[in-house]
């Protein structure tokens, strides 16, 4: 067996790890940002997780107003070592200004993925469990309602059928199509 074997399993790793924690920092970057309860047992969680990082980085790394620097700093250069990683297992070579515009491109890529996901499971769960309440409930409230507050303003009321949802993703998917692809043409030219 050669090492382009283990290539692809030793990729499978390096990219699953670094995908969750980098989800972990994001998901508690945005439930920081939309205020969302602190003793909630998911927010506990996801805080107990990143916090070693983040209160080392955060000794250099000061707030800008509402966002939290230090957490978004954290991401970029995680998302950054582990594309490094993944490219040089590959055994093709990138170079730095590449490196920071596809891995800006995926934490973009999974922002809107997460709030793809929240709006998804709060619409599905108002319909089999209305009103009801609970950690994730209350965690999925949290993200969602800032966007489906804007769709509210916007879309006209139908008689009780609310359409925010359904034009939330609408757009989400949409920022995917027009945002993403310029980023990743900006990286092979870079390359």
């Amino acid at each position: 067996m050669d090492s382009s074997y283990w290539a692809d399993p030793v990729v499978f790793i390096v990219d699953s790890l670094a995908s969750l924690y980098i989800l972990a920092l994001l998901l508690r970057f945005l439930l920081q940002w939309c205020a969302a309860p602190y003793y909630n047992p998911i927010s506990q969680f996801l805080v107990k997780i990143t916090h070693p990082p983040l209160r080392f980085l955060r000794r250099w790394v000061p707030p800008i107003g509402k966002i939290d620097s230090a957490s978004l700093l954290l991401m970029l250069v995680l998302q950054a070592l582990a594309n490094f990683f993944i490219v040089q297992l590959q055994g093709m070579a990138i170079g730095i200004g590449a490196l920071v515009v596809l891995s800006t491109a995926d934490l973009v890529s999974l922002l809107l993925n997460v709030l793809v996901f929240a709006v998804f499971a709060r619409a599905l769960l108002s319909w089999v469990n209305p009103g009801g309440g609970g950690a994730a409930s209350a965690i999925l409230i949290s993200l969602t309602e800032p966007l489906l507050t804007v769709a509210r303003k916007i879309i006209p009321d139908f008689g009780g059928m609310d359409f925010s949802p359904l034009a939330v993703l609408f757009f989400l998917q949409l920022g995917k199509m027009v945002v993403l692809p310029p980023l990743h043409a900006l990286a092979k030219l870079l390359g």
